[in-house]
């Protein structure tokens, strides 16, 4: 099975130059750190962890770049307890990158990787005023014809003081495994 049909449901403006999607390198820390900082619904990182990110995790992050410059930008990891699971961290679009489907191909192209073989289910963590994620997780669920189950994860007041909204665990599947033999 192939998640290339969420590629065809996602509403893509054609663009003018093709995004290049691959693994990210330590060059490509700054750049990341400044497509995070550019996502206002993104909480930011460190440059130190964006550094780690980009070479210690790297077989489960991947970017976007048109040209020289980044546009779009993923940081997943495999939990060691659940080692059939993809957490997903942060998902990134520029601001004029949005619209184009890179936030969905990103994720396709993570699912379908080598590093992805075993993966049975996606998780991830959304805040209630985060529409883009649900609705980006929300077409992932139904192209992989798998349920999206969703948890209080954390709260706002007892876990953040009321200084965060609440953050909620979603897991989508299980679901047969998109990747391509190596």
């Amino acid at each position: 099975m192939q998640l290339l049909a969420t590629e065809e449901r996602i509403r893509v403006e054609p663009e003018r130059e093709p995004a290049v999607f691959r693994r990210p390198r330590l060059e490509d820390g700054k750049a990341v750190q400044e497509l995070i900082a550019s996502c206002a619904s993104l909480d930011d990182n460190s440059l130190y962890c964006n550094f780690l990110q980009c070479t210690h995790f790297a077989d489960t992050c991947m970017l976007a770049e048109q040209g020289d410059k980044v546009v779009g930008w993923i940081s997943a990891y495999r939990p060691p307890r659940e080692p059939d699971t993809l957490f997903v961290w942060q998902v990134a679009v520029s601001p004029e990158a949005r619209g184009r489907g890179i936030a969905g191909r990103l994720v396709v192209r993570l699912l379908e990787s080598p590093t992805c073989r075993d993966v049975k289910r996606l998780r991830a963590t959304i805040t209630p005023s985060n529409t883009a994620s649900w609705r980006l997780f929300g077409s992932i669920a139904d192209s992989l014809d798998a349920p999206l189950n969703r948890q209080l994860w954390l709260d706002a007041e007892a876990d953040f003081d009321g200084d965060h909204e609440a953050e909620f665990m979603i897991t989508i599947g299980p679901f047969p495994s998109l990747a391509q033999s190596a």
